[in-house]
């Protein structure tokens, strides 16, 4: 998968535009099958997951038509259901943990709805029932081969139904709420996800011609309607990656503008990267980042050390835990992260504790850092486990003495578009190396 090789130690300087979220990109992909229109989507990022979906979606059938950088028109009036079954579409929906997604249309839409288990970061387990448990709830009939790890729904029709979340699960909120969009009847979603890509989902399927209302709060309501129409959508900035770049800002004393952030959408991420110590100010809907010598992490009032721990949106994301823990092995003062969600997911402190991080991880959901107060990292030789480990891993490298390889990059690949061509222009001596 290749390597990056980084020669730390340099501060990074200049203005960056975080590319389109990832996470936003992964849904609307999938919407475009509730249509036989045209739907037109713009801001996608350039990276591993939304282009292998992107493929996929042309398997099945979807006419694609690049218009230029991250723009796209979609039509799927020619869907082959039978893909579904085919060799083909096990192995590439297997080796994509958005390809769930999948499945909440094609069976709102065709009454079939299969997907391989999918595979994605090894982060711990990631429930696929909430899900199947929507999909029951609405009529499906559901089934799981154990033996060849193969998802099938299927349906003569859906009718609404009310449900209650077992967990707000945004993949799962959005599988369901696709899958509803079309079927007879109302459908009330209680315990809902409502983070701002969620929301971009529903207010998508809205101007098809859905009937969706309690967005943006975590009660959905769903009026299902035959058919749904074609449209345009826009994603919105990735939030994951620009509280990565906040955190390289930080940890190479660099001083960044992070133009057109959407800041009405990031919640929590100013607050929580300001209780590290950051100084961050809001210029219209820029976020400037100025060069700190030393950034003080906060305490509770009785002075206790900070807990950051993620939560269901408004609550802050779990997908930047991993940001926030390396970027607080520079500042002065301790915290305590809990990430709640994923049982695997701090198992990447060992390699920053190899760089000269002060780390204690407690148990597999928590860590304790001990803030250096800029005695700087040391280079070191790493493998990224995950995308978002990657990235906390590269962040470190930025900010160390001496040189760092991390190896198994195709995991930053998948989530973050031509990142080492972006750091170059604003400092870093970044090279990618083949294996």
């Amino acid at each position: 998968m290749g390597s990056f090789v980084i020669e730390g130690g340099r501060p990074l300087n200049g203005e960056i535009t975080p590319q389109g979220a990832k996470n936003e990109a992964l849904q609307i992909l999938c919407a475009v099958l509730l249509t036989s229109e045209p739907v037109v989507i713009s801001n996608l990022p350039d990276i591993v997951d939304v282009n292998k979906l992107i493929e996929l979606l042309g398997d099945l059938g979807v006419k694609v038509d690049k218009l230029e950088a991250g723009s796209f028109r979609f039509q799927a009036d020619a869907i082959d259901v039978d893909f579904l079954e085919g060799d083909v579409y096990r192995k590439k929906g297997g080796g994509l943990r958005g390809s769930v997604m999948l499945m909440g249309p094609m069976l709102g839409r065709f009454g079939k709805g299969y997907i391989p288990k999918p595979g994605g970061d090894k982060i711990g387990r990631r429930r696929m029932d909430t899900h199947f448990a929507g999909f029951e709830n609405l009529g499906a009939n559901f089934t799981y081969d154990a033996k060849e790890m193969f998802f099938r729904a299927t349906c003569d029709h859906l009718t609404g139904a009310d449900m209650l979340l077992e967990e707000a699960s945004v993949t799962g909120t959005a599988n369901i709420v696709m899958a509803a969009s079309l079927a007879k009847g109302r459908t009330s979603i209680y315990n809902a996800a409502c983070e701002p890509y969620l929301q971009q989902l529903c207010k998508m399927i809205n101007r098809m011609g859905g009937k969706i209302s309690g967005i943006g709060s975590n009660l959905l309501i769903i009026e299902g309607v035959d058919q749904l129409g074609g449209c345009e959508h826009r994603c919105l900035p990735d939030m994951i990656e620009i509280g990565s770049f906040i955190g390289m800002a930080a940890m190479t004393r660099g001083e960044l503008t992070i133009k057109d952030v959407s800041w009405d959408n990031l919640g929590q991420i100013p607050t929580v990267f300001k209780r590290l110590g950051i100084q961050l100010e809001r210029r219209g809907d820029d976020l400037f980042v100025p060069s700190q010598d030393h950034y003080e992490i906060d305490t509770f009032i009785d002075g206790s050390i900070l807990t950051v721990s993620d939560a269901p949106w408004p609550g802050f994301t779990p997908d930047l835990l991993s940001i926030v823990l390396v970027t607080a092995s520079q500042a002065r003062g301790s915290v305590l992260i809990h990430q709640k969600m994923f049982e695997s997911r701090l198992f990447f402190v060992d390699k920053l504790i190899d760089m000269g991080a002060q780390i204690i991880l407690c148990d597999p959901h928590r860590a304790t850092v001990i803030g250096l107060d800029r005695k700087p990292l040391r280079g070191v030789t790493m493998t990224s486990p995950d995308i978002r480990a990657g990235v906390s891993l590269l962040i470190a490298a930025l900010s160390a003495e001496g040189r760092s390889t991390i190896h198994n990059i195709g995991q930053i690949d998948r989530g973050y578009q031509h990142i080492e061509h972006r750091l170059r222009a604003l400092g870093a001596k970044i090279e990618r190396v083949s294996p």
